[in-house]
């Protein structure tokens, strides 16, 4: 930063700089080249880790972390109406640059994980490679004055049968009959009464069907993948156990059905009463601002940390989390400049 520079100036052509440069999971390096450069700039050590991770190690207590990948969409980055456009402006490059302006500014730990919107193949080898830290504040947009406490998990299932082919004069199921049998019983199983919140349901959601007789004639088949988001109510087992009770009883001798699960994450709600949730209340106070707590239906990578590590937590970070993936992403300038103001506050906190 040069003599006559502000710090809001570098923070914002450090967003600038991450919004403009395409980073589609698993095309991360240049974002990752850019992070690399921002911290040797300060005098920190960063490098890029077995995996992709950019790691700028700091005070080992407090870990700042966002991810740098996006999903595809090609936006025009431009700066309009004190709102920067461009894909991954708010999911998740506002958090990432503000966590990094954050973590230069107190000497926090940071990293920059890959994958997140794939296979959280960063946030799963942070967890393997390093020991838990003392607190944790992960980078997903929730507004600059929400804090996100909760998660659902998911689990992911692949449903098969197989029945030996025959005239389809002939009655007696098939496997596609197997298939939608299973499918419909699925969602009467996880059918919930009243009007509980989404949050607190466990969704069930096919992403892939296929069936057919198979190439040699001599047999029918289906496959269904299947997702299923598990709120904190319930376990990844008792959701698994639930689904797999659906399979059909009545299969004949000749023919399998059977569902392999494929990868699960589990749910997650921190307390509000948590040290990292403290400390980012307090700086949402200092802003001039009254937090909110939010409750997110998705995943992310905090659900992995939370699993591993056994110490407080919450996710943050500016920007409207409805304009993630969306053709119209964009953040507000203003509200990152705050999310800055928030995060370095509260790292403060927590490595005092």
């Amino acid at each position: 930063m040069s003599a006559t520079a502000r710090p809001q100036d570098e923070a914002r052509d450090l967003l600038s700089d991450l919004v403009a440069t395409p980073s589609v999971s698993g095309d991360e390096d240049a974002v990752a080249e850019r992070l690399v450069e921002f911290f040797e700039s300060h005098g920190r050590e960063a490098y890029r880790d077995d995996v992709g991770n950019v790691r700028a190690p700091g005070d080992d207590g407090v870990l700042l972390t966002s991810h740098m990948d996006t999903v595809p969409g090609d936006i025009e980055v431009r700066e309009a109406d004190g709102e920067l456009w461009g894909r991954g402006a708010c999911d998740a490059k506002g958090p990432l640059a503000s966590m990094a302006v954050a973590a230069a500014a107190t000497g926090a730990s940071y990293v920059g994980v890959v994958g997140e919107e794939t296979t959280s193949l960063g946030a799963r080898h942070l967890v393997e490679t390093r020991e838990a830290p003392d607190a944790v504040i992960n980078g997903e947009p929730s507004g600059w004055d929400a804090v996100t406490l909760g998660y659902r998990g998911f689990v992911k299932g692949a449903f098969a049968a197989e029945t030996p082919s025959a005239h389809t004069s002939r009655p007696g199921p098939n496997a596609l009959e197997y298939a939608m049998d299973w499918w419909h019983d699925v969602e009467s199983a996880f059918e919930t009464e009243g009007e509980s919140a989404v949050f607190e349901q466990v969704t069930t959601k096919p992403v892939g069907m296929d069936g057919g007789v198979t190439d040699d004639g001599l047999a029918f088949e289906s496959a269904v993948d299947a997702q299923f988001r598990v709120p904190p109510s319930w376990t990844i087992d008792e959701v698994a156990e639930t689904a797999e009770g659906c399979l059909p009883t009545y299969v004949g001798e000749e023919a399998s059905v059977g569902v392999e699960w494929t990868d699960s994450i589990p749910p997650v709600m921190a307390s509000p009463r948590n040290a990292v949730a403290a400390a980012l209340r307090a700086g949402v106070r200092a802003e001039g601002g009254e937090t909110t707590h939010l409750r997110k239906t998705g995943t992310s990578d905090m659900n992995i940390y939370h699993g591993a590590w056994d110490c407080p937590m919450a996710t943050y970070g500016p920007g409207d989390s409805s304009l993630d993936h969306a053709p119209d992403e964009r953040i507000d300038l203003d509200e990152y400049d705050r999310g800055v103001a928030v995060l370095t506050a509260a790292a403060e906190r927590l490595t005092a």
